[in-house]
């Protein structure tokens, strides 16, 4: 009876596990037509007063979705890292102004260094303008455990995978869907120990 029940919590786990894989590899597909009032760009690394190659894919798709009009508003993200020139933010503002965003439809924080902090003051810089509702953009595998985060802030949130990431390479992809996978079913794990 006892090995049957193992089995059956083994199997469980399996199925929940794959799931959640599958969905986080998925998570957001179908969402670059949907629209907000505003897109939040997760910022990432700024080398040198320009947009690391993670954090440039990133930008790029927040500024197609402001051309195309699904959103009127760019919010952009992200603070200095101890030895850095400029916050993430900052040289996200100046890229997006760079490529066609008019300078009053873009709103930054400048003071974070996780995705965390990043999504509690993207939605403080946007209650001032009124901003109710979002498309987060990231990278696809970060996507689901970011839109958890925003929505646990109370944001009302569709999450929209980046097009032109960096992790395009079968040796990148792997390592941050594992990471990212790892971060999901850790957290869910977590819960159910302190149930």
């Amino acid at each position: 009876m006892m090995k049957r029940i193992i089995q059956v919590l083994v199997s469980m786990t399996l199925l929940y596990a794959l799931y959640t894989g599958y969905s986080i590899w998925t998570f957001g597909e179908g969402n670059q037509d949907a629209s907000a009032d505003a897109a939040v760009v997760l910022g990432a690394a700024q080398w040198n007063g320009k947009p690391s190659p993670i954090f440039e894919g990133r930008l790029k798709q927040g500024i197609e979705l402001y051309k195309e009009g699904h959103v009127k508003y760019l919010v952009l993200t992200g603070g200095k890292s101890k030895d850095a020139a400029s916050s993430e933010a900052v040289v996200g503002k100046q890229y997006a102004i760079e490529n066609g965003v008019d300078e009053e439809d873009i709103l930054y924080e400048n003071r974070s260094l996780v995705t965390e902090e990043n999504l509690m003051n993207a939605k403080d810089v946007s209650e001032k303008k009124e901003i109710d509702t979002f498309l987060l953009v990231s990278d696809q595998f970060h996507l689901k455990r970011a839109v958890a985060m925003a929505e646990n802030q109370g944001m009302s949130v569709k999450g929209v995978p980046t097009q032109y990431s960096a992790y395009k390479s079968f040796e990148t992809k792997v390592p941050f869907f594992f990471k990212e996978w790892g971060y999901w079913m850790g957290r869910h794990v977590t819960k159910l120990l302190i149930l």
